[in-house]
């Protein structure tokens, strides 16, 4: 089962986004509906129920989800006894699409960003890839994030090398346009009729090669170099 806290300061919302979440049988939302309405309740629910995944908004009271990124990931670095299962991997589910908040919750620590208004088939996918480790961004969100790159050039990730990449082979060409849909590996090897192991093998090599350090960033890399397209 994938836990999930849910952090809105709408009760429709929270409401809503459970009915729709319970739909799935590896899904378990947990804490009380009443539960997470601000920063501070989704921070202490957080570090409390250690779910999987934090299914976040980032306009709320007493401390917004930027903030509340922030602190969690703070409170868990300064807490040895706490184990990889206490790190739980953060979604922010939002309205706000401009670029000033994308990046401030990507740079505080997000792992996924998706607009509300998003189809829920979107939404069951962006959990279990975040779940699987990946990373995952609307396409109209990582086009915003690729022209904010472009116009600030200093905001680069320093593990990018600023040389010339290793081409990719012709299947990993086909893989990589299969991730940019947002296809965990299972769904890329049967796709593609090859083992998921094979599968893993391309998505590591393809992120070795761009020199991204997760699956999003790859994506966000093979788009600047004209790889792939990436539509709103």
């Amino acid at each position: 089962m994938i836990r999930i806290l849910l952090a809105d300061d709408h009760p429709i919302v929270r409401e809503g986004l459970r009915a729709v979440l319970e739909t799935q049988p590896d899904f378990e939302v947990v804490g009380t509906p009443q539960q997470a309405a601000n920063g501070d309740e989704a921070l202490r629910l957080a570090l409390e129920l250690r779910p999987d995944i934090l299914l976040l908004d980032l306009e709320m009271p007493v401390m917004d989800g930027v903030e509340t990124i922030r602190r969690l990931r703070q409170q868990i670095r300064l807490d040895p006894r706490r184990g990889d299962a206490s790190h739980p991997r953060i979604i922010v589910f939002t309205a706000f699409d401009n670029d000033e908040r994308i990046i401030a919750a990507l740079e505080a620590g997000a792992n996924g960003y998706l607009l509300k208004g998003a189809p829920r088939e979107d939404i069951f996918n962006a959990i279990r890839i975040t779940m699987q480790g990946g990373s995952l961004l609307q396409p109209v969100i990582a086009s915003k994030l690729l022209k904010h790159m472009g116009q600030h050039a200093t905001y680069r990730s320093p593990t990018v090398p600023q040389t010339l990449y290793e081409p990719l082979t012709e299947r990993e060409l086909e893989v990589l346009a299969l991730l940019a849909q947002g296809m965990p590996n299972k769904e890329i090897a049967a796709h593609l009729t090859i083992s998921e192991r094979t599968a893993k093998f391309h998505v590591s090599s393809i992120m070795g090669k761009l020199g991204a350090t997760n699956r999003t960033e790859a994506v966000s890399l093979a788009a600047q170099r004209g790889l792939i397209t990436l539509h709103s």
